[in-house]
């Protein structure tokens, strides 16, 4: 395996999540806001290092892999974080709607790929749009603060549940597209 920026970005987003756990439970001023910041920019090289592989032509095998294991890992880590520390009935459906979607349809991938149909559940706009959602929320949710006088938590909480929303969506839109293999009768 020969290691590119691409890659490099990706494992950066995966190193990062220790940084933004150590620096949110940190008693330093300002702690959340500095998580907040780290898990944003992280989040930056998740749009980052798929332009640099398909611009540089660096696209790899370990990086199709590793590119949505850095995603999931980080939402799904920085949410049970959120949830641990604010926790409220809302904020935990948002997290199990969330995280239940990515288990979900990472099993339904590779089921998919099992039988030669990965191509029938590739990423999605809606797809594209709810981890766009995602990273926003949880950065502003991190981040806590208000900001200029905005209420920055509510903010990333509007924009969590229209995560959640577009995950429910993105979900069916899947599963639909998975449908008739799954309920095909050839094995």
């Amino acid at each position: 395996m020969k290691l590119n920026l691409a890659n490099l970005l990706t494992l950066f987003r995966i190193a990062a999540i220790p940084a933004v756990v150590i620096c949110f439970y940190s008693p330093i001023p300002n702690a959340r806001p500095i998580a907040a910041i780290l898990f944003g920019i992280a989040a930056i090289t998740d749009f980052i290092d798929g332009w640099v592989a398909r611009r540089f032509n660096q696209t790899s095998r370990f990086g199709e892999f590793l590119d949505p294991v850095a995603d999931k890992l980080m939402v799904a880590i920085v949410l049970v974080m959120l949830v641990q520390a604010e926790s409220g009935w809302f904020e935990d459906i948002i997290a199990m709607i969330i995280i239940g979607r990515e288990i979900t349809v990472s099993a339904l991938r590779e089921w998919m790929a099992t039988i030669g149909e990965r191509a029938n559940v590739k990423v999605s706009m809606a797809g594209k749009v709810k981890t766009t959602l995602q990273m926003f929320g949880i950065a502003f949710m991190v981040y806590k603060n208000p900001m200029f006088g905005i209420d920055i938590y509510a903010v990333g909480f509007v924009l969590l549940v229209l995560a959640a929303i577009m995950t429910i969506w993105s979900m069916i839109i899947y599963m639909r597209a998975a449908w008739p293999f799954i309920m095909s009768d050839q094995s």
